[in-house]
């Protein structure tokens, strides 16, 4: 399960969040690529744009769901 007070300094305030427990593995990436972007330096996915539609923000659960670590949270601030 995500932990919010882990989440990493690169996402954008708001509900979806990404912790440092992520793997990288584009999973996100793929899924909701409007608002999941790679950290080059340190190699994890981080929230860069809160979801704007209904269908982006099914593209973030989709991929929270889907999150093989559970690195993905949706209780944001």
């Amino acid at each position: 399960m995500s932990d919010k007070s882990k989440k990493v300094a690169a996402t954008v305030a708001g509900k979806f969040y990404v912790d440092s427990t992520c793997i990288d593995c584009n999973l996100c990436r793929e899924t909701a690529p409007k608002n999941f972007k790679r950290n080059e330096d340190g190699g994890y996915s981080f929230v860069s744009l809160q979801p704007a539609t209904p269908a982006e923000e099914a593209d973030c659960k989709q991929a929270l769901e889907e999150c093989p670590v559970q690195a993905i949270g949706e209780d944001g601030e």
